[in-house]
């Protein structure tokens, strides 16, 4: 199998089955990770660091991949019209003929066995907290999108993709402290909020096809009008929350540059509430919900990155 992928058309192919322009929130979390552990003071372990952005972006590929065959043997890709691609609807592989969904499974479990392999390695260096961070991200990646589990029918989704994003935050910082702490768990969790509002707007247009093959996604059980409005509370609650953590001078001085990312935000809710109908309309609303998923890590980071680089 990997011979196979690693022919220039065949790379090109997988690269696109991966979903590239996703994993920038895989990035943006690990760098979090990374830098509120460098301005807690531990020895800074360049190699690590640069090791697990690695390992979270192949997990965060493995995790694309195996979704795309849940959605594939479920049904909901091959009967959905109204994606909005790239955003929605998955790769598309399978249904283009591109790809099997046998291939993309057996991929998706291939880096997953080449993510194990060097978790063990990196916990060797950062000791076997990780392998518990690394186990527990695994299992909701593939329970997220597997035919027997499925959370992504039950409505519980959301709720594993930010349980996984708030994992990457403290498994980076994990892995340059070498024990658990506060800091990054506290830190973690608007990202995470804000990474699960990018699915949950990126299911709205997917929702009848979803409905089609009773995958009774978070949006699908509330409806349209609903589920906008349970979006634009989850902007708010992460935002108040790095605000409240801020007022409370638990982070560095600067954090509150991350919210900053309320401006792309109030731009997505605005959209989304007015175009929740027309789900073709939402291509904007998505576009500035992953700005804002992306932009409030890197602030966050800068900002424990300004603290690193004094100390």
């Amino acid at each position: 199998m990997l011979p196979a992928m690693l022919g220039r058309p065949r790379f090109a192919l997988w690269l696109a089955a991966v979903r590239p322009g996703f994993l920038v929130v895989t990035l943006a979390a690990a760098t979090l990770g990374i830098a509120v552990a460098w301005a807690c003071g531990p020895a800074r372990d360049v190699p690590a660091a640069l090791a697990t952005l690695l390992l979270a972006l192949l997990t965060h590929a493995a995790v694309n991949l195996y979704n795309d065959y849940g959605d594939a043997v479920g049904g909901s890709d091959a009967v959905n019209v109204d994606r909005i691609g790239p955003f929605t609807g998955g790769s598309r592989m399978v249904q283009d003929g591109r790809l099997s969904a046998r291939q993309m499974r057996d991929a998706a479990l291939l880096l997953g066995m080449l993510v194990v392999g060097g978790g063990l390695l990196l916990a060797a260096r950062a000791g076997p907290g990780l392998l518990a961070i690394g186990l527990a991200g695994l299992a909701l990646g593939w329970a997220y999108s597997s035919p027997r589990i499925a959370l992504m029918n039950r409505g519980l989704g959301e709720l594993a993709v930010a349980a996984g994003w708030w994992l990457v935050v403290v498994g980076a910082d994990h892995v340059q402290r070498r024990h658990f702490d506060t800091a990054p768990m506290v830190a973690a969790v608007s990202p995470a909020l804000l990474i699960a509002a990018v699915l949950w707007v990126a299911e709205l247009p997917d929702a009848r096809a979803d409905a089609a093959v009773g995958k009774r996604t978070l949006v699908v059980r509330l409806g349209a009008p609903a589920a906008a409005w349970g979006f634009v509370a989850l902007l708010v609650l992460a935002h108040a929350w790095a605000w409240a953590w801020w007022q409370a001078h638990w982070p560095p001085t600067h954090a509150g540059w991350a919210l900053l990312s309320a401006g792309p935000a109030a731009l997505a809710a605005l959209l989304l509430v007015r175009r929740c109908r027309t789900p073709q309309a939402l291509r904007p609303a998505i576009a500035w919900t992953l700005v804002t998923a992306v932009s409030h890590p890197l602030l966050l980071a800068a900002a424990y990155g300004a603290v690193a680089a004094m100390r």
